[in-house]
């Protein structure tokens, strides 16, 4: 079997797990006893995760194990893990608290499998800029068929969701042992604590473009964390049906968008590119603020389909420059790095941010959605202003592509 197809494949059923749920639980979530404090630990315990287990996966991917091998055991370990949350759910006054532990513990698998995955991708590809694009909008694919079917099954608030999910977790733990195999790059090095701990792939924050991006990534996730958190909640109480369903839409426009993102880096370049997706962040929360008070339909369909542009322009374009600048012997451990300041500590942090200023404009029950989408609005504008007059990514555009 062709390598590419098979990688398409992986990706398709990674995000199909992440999609089936992340965007439409809290709909669920809240018919058993969540309020909007238990949300914020909802959205914060797999950020907490990112942080502390990536670098370790990433060295053992690096160094012991082949990167596929890592990735199916992960994943059976997170169905186990969905599953027990699911039995919590089910019980007689269900406790959030223990949900959202369980939660974190389905996490702590899962996030490093983001990164592992790019891995085995990149590893198994000629030319990074041109192919890996092509792969990631699988995934696109993927995210945007489990909310179709969680929309089709009826399941916008109902635990049947994360059912699909567990199911969809087994697949892709079986299936990850099928697929290319990507030995350690780093096998029978020396092995020293400093690696354990990521110091490896924190060497490359030397560099001082990699530093910026990297410090832009984490600052940009803070006000991304708004949208996973409340762009479902927001559309449901402007009265759209099948929230599941229309949340796709900026999935959609994720597969426009990756496929014409490699025609973009080569006219336009790393730089370029990630500061024409940080804008679309800014306009994205724009559009969702003028449209609240009168629910004007476009205004939000308009920022959920901005969503393409916001995040293969910024997040699949920054994988490929940390693939670009990492040497191989760390790349896994790179990529663990990019998702340690990105879902893991920008998220967390967005988390608990979003979780307060929606509190803080929550009256009577009633979030006040127009002055609050302003906030995320003016943060990613700083965080864009910043990013524009610190970062070059000439080393990165003036780079030959990764060997597989």
């Amino acid at each position: 079997m062709l390598t590419t197809p098979r990688l398409c494949i992986m990706m398709f059923i990674q995000f199909f797990i992440w999609g089936a749920w992340y965007v439409t639980g809290p709909n669920y979530l809240e018919t058993i006893g969540f309020d909007a404090e238990d949300f914020g630990w909802t959205y914060s315990v797999g950020p907490i995760a990112g942080m502390i287990s990536p670098f370790l996966v990433g060295m053992i991917a690096d160094r012991f194990l082949p990167s596929q091998i890592v990735l199916g055991i992960l994943h059976l370990i997170g169905t186990a893990g969905m599953y027990v949350a699911t039995t919590y759910m089910t019980m007689d006054n269900p406790d959030p608290g223990t949900i959202n532990i369980v939660f974190f513990c389905f996490m702590l698998s899962f996030f490093p499998t983001l990164a592992i995955v790019n891995t085995v991708a990149m590893s198994n590809i000629a030319d990074t800029e041109k192919t890996f694009p092509m792969i990631r909008v699988f995934g696109t694919i993927g995210w945007i068929a489990a909310g179709l079917t969680v929309s089709w099954l009826g399941a916008d608030a109902t635990i049947n969701q994360f059912y699909l999910a567990i199911g969809a977790s087994a697949l892709m733990g079986l299936y990850s042992f099928t697929l290319p195999n990507t030995p350690p790059p780093a096998k029978g090095t020396p092995f020293s604590a400093s690696q354990a701990i990521g110091l490896d792939a924190m060497s490359l924050l030397k560099d001082r473009s990699f530093f910026v991006f990297m410090i832009g990534s984490f600052l940009i996730c803070i006000p991304l964390a708004f949208y996973y958190q409340m762009a479902a909640r927001f559309i449901t109480d402007a009265g759209m049906e099948n929230p599941a369903a229309k949340m796709t839409l900026g999935q959609m426009s994720e597969v426009l968008f990756m496929l014409a993102l490699p025609i973009f880096l080569k006219l336009y370049g790393i730089k370029t590119t990630l500061l024409v997706g940080m804008i679309a962040w800014v306009a994205r929360y724009a559009m969702f603020s003028f449209g609240a008070d009168d629910s004007v339909a476009w205004m939000m369909i308009g920022g959920i389909l901005l969503h393409g542009i916001c995040y293969d322009f910024f997040f699949v374009t920054g994988q490929i420059y940390t693939d670009k600048i990492a040497p191989a012997e760390i790349r896994s451990q790179a990529q663990g790095m990019l998702v340690f300041f990105t879902l893991g500590l920008g998220m967390f942090i967005g988390a608990l941010v979003a979780g307060q200023i929606e509190a803080a404009h929550t009256v009577e029950g009633e979030v006040e959605w127009a002055s609050l989408w302003l906030k995320p609005a003016g943060m990613a504008a700083v965080v864009m202003l910043l990013f524009a007059f610190a970062f070059s990514g000439k080393k990165a555009d003036e780079s030959t592509p990764n060997a597989a």
